[in-house]
Protein backbone atom coordinates (compact mmCIF):
# COMPACT_ATOMS: atom_id res chain seq x y z
CA UNK A 1 0.00 0.00 0.00
CA UNK A 2 1.47 3.81 -1.17
CA UNK A 3 1.79 5.64 1.91
CA UNK A 4 -0.15 9.07 2.21
CA UNK A 5 2.92 10.98 0.76
CA UNK A 6 3.05 8.87 -2.32
CA UNK A 7 0.96 8.25 -5.23
CA UNK A 8 0.36 6.54 -8.85
CA UNK A 9 0.53 8.77 -11.34
CA UNK A 10 -1.52 8.68 -14.83
CA UNK A 11 -1.52 10.47 -18.23
CA UNK A 12 -4.77 10.97 -19.96
CA UNK A 13 -4.38 11.40 -23.89
CA UNK A 14 -7.32 13.48 -25.10
CA UNK A 15 -6.29 14.53 -28.92
CA UNK A 16 -3.69 14.31 -30.85
CA UNK A 17 -2.02 16.37 -34.00
CA UNK A 18 -0.40 14.56 -36.80
CA UNK A 19 -0.08 17.32 -39.36
CA UNK A 20 2.50 18.92 -37.51
CA UNK A 21 6.52 19.53 -38.56
CA UNK A 22 10.16 19.60 -36.54
CA UNK A 23 9.65 23.64 -37.05
CA UNK A 24 6.65 24.05 -35.04
CA UNK A 25 8.84 22.08 -32.32
CA UNK A 26 12.17 23.39 -32.23
CA UNK A 27 13.53 26.49 -33.15
CA UNK A 28 16.81 26.57 -35.97
CA UNK A 29 16.12 22.41 -36.70
CA UNK A 30 17.83 21.25 -39.57
CA UNK A 31 15.29 18.96 -40.35
CA UNK A 32 12.54 21.86 -40.59
CA UNK A 33 10.76 19.61 -42.79
CA UNK A 34 9.87 16.37 -41.45
CA UNK A 35 6.86 15.36 -40.33
CA UNK A 36 6.49 15.62 -35.57
CA UNK A 37 3.21 14.83 -34.29
CA UNK A 38 2.03 15.98 -30.96
CA UNK A 39 -0.21 14.45 -28.14
CA UNK A 40 -2.45 16.15 -25.83
CA UNK A 41 -2.68 14.98 -22.20
CA UNK A 42 -4.11 15.51 -18.82
CA UNK A 43 -2.48 14.01 -15.39
CA UNK A 44 -3.78 12.04 -12.22
CA UNK A 45 -2.16 11.95 -8.73
CA UNK A 46 -3.71 9.87 -6.85
CA UNK A 47 -3.51 7.71 -3.82
CA UNK A 48 -5.80 5.80 -1.18
CA UNK A 49 -6.37 9.90 0.63
CA UNK A 50 -6.52 12.09 -2.27
CA UNK A 51 -7.03 12.84 -6.03
CA UNK A 52 -5.42 15.80 -7.80
CA UNK A 53 -5.92 16.26 -11.31
CA UNK A 54 -3.01 18.14 -13.34
CA UNK A 55 -4.33 20.45 -15.98
CA UNK A 56 -8.22 20.42 -17.56
CA UNK A 57 -7.43 20.00 -21.24
CA UNK A 58 -9.70 21.26 -23.96
CA UNK A 59 -13.10 20.40 -25.00
CA UNK A 60 -14.93 19.99 -28.28
CA UNK A 61 -16.18 23.70 -28.71
CA UNK A 62 -12.71 25.04 -28.22
CA UNK A 63 -11.40 22.29 -30.74
CA UNK A 64 -14.09 23.38 -33.17
CA UNK A 65 -12.91 27.13 -32.59
CA UNK A 66 -9.25 26.19 -33.41
CA UNK A 67 -9.47 23.61 -36.06
CA UNK A 68 -7.85 21.18 -33.36
CA UNK A 69 -10.21 18.31 -33.42
CA UNK A 70 -9.82 15.81 -29.99
CA UNK A 71 -10.33 12.31 -29.21
CA UNK A 72 -12.72 12.52 -26.02
CA UNK A 73 -13.82 15.56 -23.89
CA UNK A 74 -11.14 15.30 -21.10
CA UNK A 75 -13.60 14.83 -18.66
CA UNK A 76 -15.61 12.55 -20.43
CA UNK A 77 -11.86 10.16 -20.20
CA UNK A 78 -11.78 10.75 -16.38
CA UNK A 79 -15.33 9.51 -15.76
CA UNK A 80 -14.76 6.35 -18.34
CA UNK A 81 -11.93 5.44 -15.63
CA UNK A 82 -14.37 5.92 -13.08
CA UNK A 83 -12.96 9.45 -11.91
CA UNK A 84 -16.08 11.78 -11.85
CA UNK A 85 -15.24 15.48 -12.05
CA UNK A 86 -17.53 16.64 -9.61
CA UNK A 87 -14.95 14.84 -7.21
CA UNK A 88 -11.84 16.44 -7.46
CA UNK A 89 -11.44 19.00 -5.08
CA UNK A 90 -7.87 20.25 -6.31
CA UNK A 91 -6.75 20.73 -10.07
CA UNK A 92 -2.85 21.86 -10.68
CA UNK A 93 -2.75 24.48 -13.47
CA UNK A 94 0.30 24.57 -15.02
CA UNK A 95 -0.28 27.20 -17.24
CA UNK A 96 -3.44 29.21 -18.65
CA UNK A 97 -3.18 28.00 -22.83
CA UNK A 98 -6.33 26.76 -24.04
CA UNK A 99 -5.07 23.46 -23.98
CA UNK A 100 -4.08 23.50 -20.53
CA UNK A 101 -7.19 25.38 -19.16
CA UNK A 102 -9.81 25.21 -21.36
CA UNK A 103 -12.17 22.56 -19.21
CA UNK A 104 -12.37 24.93 -16.10
CA UNK A 105 -16.27 24.48 -16.07
CA UNK A 106 -15.98 21.10 -15.87
CA UNK A 107 -14.53 20.86 -12.61
CA UNK A 108 -17.20 22.83 -10.88
CA UNK A 109 -16.11 21.14 -6.88
CA UNK A 110 -12.27 22.14 -7.78
CA UNK A 111 -10.02 24.52 -6.21
CA UNK A 112 -7.28 25.44 -8.95
CA UNK A 113 -3.46 26.08 -8.05
CA UNK A 114 -1.98 28.49 -9.94
CA UNK A 115 1.27 30.46 -10.11
CA UNK A 116 0.54 34.00 -9.71
CA UNK A 117 2.75 35.11 -12.23
CA UNK A 118 0.58 33.60 -14.87
CA UNK A 119 -2.46 34.96 -13.94
CA UNK A 120 -0.83 38.45 -13.97
CA UNK A 121 0.59 37.66 -17.45
CA UNK A 122 -3.05 36.30 -18.86
CA UNK A 123 -4.38 39.61 -17.49
CA UNK A 124 -2.09 42.02 -18.17
CA UNK A 125 -0.45 44.67 -20.75
CA UNK A 126 1.19 41.55 -22.94
CA UNK A 127 -1.96 40.57 -24.33
CA UNK A 128 -2.49 43.54 -25.95
CA UNK A 129 0.19 41.61 -28.40
CA UNK A 130 -1.73 39.66 -30.59
CA UNK A 131 1.20 37.39 -31.20
CA UNK A 132 1.34 36.54 -27.32
CA UNK A 133 -2.40 36.36 -27.12
CA UNK A 134 -2.72 33.40 -29.15
CA UNK A 135 -1.73 30.24 -27.25
CA UNK A 136 -4.63 31.79 -24.56
CA UNK A 137 -8.55 32.21 -24.99
CA UNK A 138 -10.00 35.29 -22.85
CA UNK A 139 -13.14 32.74 -21.86
CA UNK A 140 -10.82 30.49 -19.97
CA UNK A 141 -9.02 33.42 -18.42
CA UNK A 142 -12.04 35.24 -17.64
CA UNK A 143 -13.74 31.94 -16.02
CA UNK A 144 -9.96 31.78 -13.96
CA UNK A 145 -10.96 35.19 -12.47
CA UNK A 146 -14.51 34.32 -11.54
CA UNK A 147 -12.96 31.62 -9.84
CA UNK A 148 -10.93 33.95 -7.96
CA UNK A 149 -13.91 36.13 -6.79
CA UNK A 150 -15.67 32.39 -5.68
CA UNK A 151 -12.63 31.82 -3.36
CA UNK A 152 -12.08 28.88 -5.54
CA UNK A 153 -8.05 29.68 -6.53
CA UNK A 154 -4.73 29.45 -4.60
CA UNK A 155 -1.93 31.39 -5.64
CA UNK A 156 1.54 30.04 -5.88
CA UNK A 157 4.66 32.18 -5.84
CA UNK A 158 7.85 30.08 -6.90
CA UNK A 159 7.88 26.85 -5.43
CA UNK A 160 4.85 25.41 -3.25
CA UNK A 161 3.63 22.08 -1.55
CA UNK A 162 0.03 21.59 -2.48
CA UNK A 163 -0.16 18.26 -0.31
CA UNK A 164 1.91 16.01 1.29
CA UNK A 165 4.41 14.64 -1.40
CA UNK A 166 3.25 16.93 -4.51
CA UNK A 167 5.06 20.58 -5.24
CA UNK A 168 4.90 22.79 -7.75
CA UNK A 169 7.70 24.54 -9.25
CA UNK A 170 7.64 27.95 -11.40
CA UNK A 171 9.67 27.39 -14.58
CA UNK A 172 8.39 30.19 -16.67
CA UNK A 173 9.97 30.10 -20.66
CA UNK A 174 6.85 29.25 -22.87
CA UNK A 175 4.53 31.61 -20.17
CA UNK A 176 5.24 33.35 -17.79
CA UNK A 177 4.01 31.35 -15.09
CA UNK A 178 4.48 28.17 -16.18
CA UNK A 179 4.32 25.26 -13.68
CA UNK A 180 5.88 21.81 -13.25
CA UNK A 181 5.05 19.27 -10.80
CA UNK A 182 6.51 17.09 -8.65
CA UNK A 183 5.52 14.34 -7.49
CA UNK A 184 6.52 11.55 -4.77
CA UNK A 185 6.38 7.93 -5.53
CA UNK A 186 7.13 4.68 -4.65
CA UNK A 187 10.09 4.23 -7.44
CA UNK A 188 11.58 8.05 -6.58
CA UNK A 189 10.09 11.68 -7.62
CA UNK A 190 8.41 11.68 -11.37
CA UNK A 191 8.31 15.57 -12.73
CA UNK A 192 5.20 16.45 -15.41
CA UNK A 193 7.33 18.54 -16.81
CA UNK A 194 4.28 20.05 -18.65
CA UNK A 195 4.98 22.44 -21.46
CA UNK A 196 8.61 23.06 -19.46
CA UNK A 197 9.28 20.26 -22.07
CA UNK A 198 7.59 19.69 -24.63
CA UNK A 199 8.94 16.75 -26.07
CA UNK A 200 11.92 14.95 -24.53
CA UNK A 201 14.13 16.16 -27.26
CA UNK A 202 13.92 19.55 -25.81
CA UNK A 203 14.94 18.94 -22.74
CA UNK A 204 17.49 16.05 -23.67
CA UNK A 205 18.90 18.44 -26.38
CA UNK A 206 18.38 21.79 -25.19
CA UNK A 207 16.05 22.91 -28.43
CA UNK A 208 13.71 25.62 -27.55
CA UNK A 209 9.84 25.70 -28.30
CA UNK A 210 9.07 28.19 -30.55
CA UNK A 211 6.20 29.41 -28.41
CA UNK A 212 8.25 31.07 -25.65
CA UNK A 213 7.54 34.49 -23.95
CA UNK A 214 11.73 34.25 -22.16
CA UNK A 215 14.21 32.12 -24.32
CA UNK A 216 16.42 32.27 -21.03
CA UNK A 217 13.78 31.13 -18.27
CA UNK A 218 13.16 28.11 -20.77
CA UNK A 219 16.41 27.00 -21.34
CA UNK A 220 17.16 27.20 -17.46
CA UNK A 221 14.26 25.23 -16.79
CA UNK A 222 15.60 22.44 -18.43
CA UNK A 223 18.34 22.28 -16.04
CA UNK A 224 15.63 22.71 -13.49
CA UNK A 225 13.61 19.72 -14.30
CA UNK A 226 16.75 17.65 -14.55
CA UNK A 227 17.23 19.00 -10.65
CA UNK A 228 13.52 17.92 -9.48
CA UNK A 229 14.30 14.59 -11.09
CA UNK A 230 17.56 14.12 -9.10
CA UNK A 231 19.30 13.73 -12.26
CA UNK A 232 17.31 10.84 -14.24
CA UNK A 233 15.35 12.37 -17.33
CA UNK A 234 13.55 9.04 -17.25
CA UNK A 235 11.56 10.73 -14.80
CA UNK A 236 11.07 13.75 -16.92
CA UNK A 237 7.86 13.52 -18.57
CA UNK A 238 7.09 15.46 -21.17
CA UNK A 239 3.88 17.69 -21.38
CA UNK A 240 3.14 16.25 -25.57
CA UNK A 241 5.60 13.36 -26.29
CA UNK A 242 3.88 10.84 -28.14
CA UNK A 243 6.59 8.42 -26.58
CA UNK A 244 5.19 8.61 -23.93
CA UNK A 245 2.47 6.33 -25.03
CA UNK A 246 4.83 4.09 -26.48
CA UNK A 247 6.75 3.76 -23.78
CA UNK A 248 4.40 3.51 -20.78
CA UNK A 249 2.20 1.20 -19.53
CA UNK A 250 -1.19 1.05 -20.98
CA UNK A 251 -3.96 0.82 -18.56
CA UNK A 252 -7.55 0.97 -18.64
CA UNK A 253 -7.28 -1.09 -22.22
CA UNK A 254 -10.55 -2.09 -22.04
CA UNK A 255 -11.98 2.06 -22.04
CA UNK A 256 -10.54 2.23 -25.40
CA UNK A 257 -8.90 5.58 -24.08
CA UNK A 258 -5.05 5.71 -23.83
CA UNK A 259 -4.06 5.75 -20.22
CA UNK A 260 -0.86 5.46 -19.12
CA UNK A 261 0.76 4.80 -15.80
CA UNK A 262 3.74 6.59 -15.29
CA UNK A 263 5.21 6.06 -11.64
CA UNK A 264 6.41 2.81 -12.11
CA UNK A 265 8.56 4.15 -14.81
CA UNK A 266 8.85 3.20 -18.61
CA UNK A 267 8.51 -0.21 -19.53
CA UNK A 268 11.64 0.32 -22.54
CA UNK A 269 14.83 1.75 -22.77
CA UNK A 270 14.07 4.97 -25.52
CA UNK A 271 16.11 7.78 -24.77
Amino acid sequence: MLQSDQYEVLAIKYAERNNRTRKDSFMFDPHHDQKHPMDYFVWVIRNQQRTILVDTGYDKAEAKARLRPIIINPSDALAAIGIHPETISNCIITHLHYDHAGCLQDFENAKFHLQEAEMAFATGACMCDPTLQIPYTADHVCQMVKRIYSGKVVFHDGDREVAPGVTVHRIGGHSRGLQAVRVNTLHGPLVLASDAAHFYENVMARKIFPIVVDVEDMARGFDRLRELAEGDVTRIIPGHDPIVCQSFERVFVETGIGVHRLDAGPDQTFL
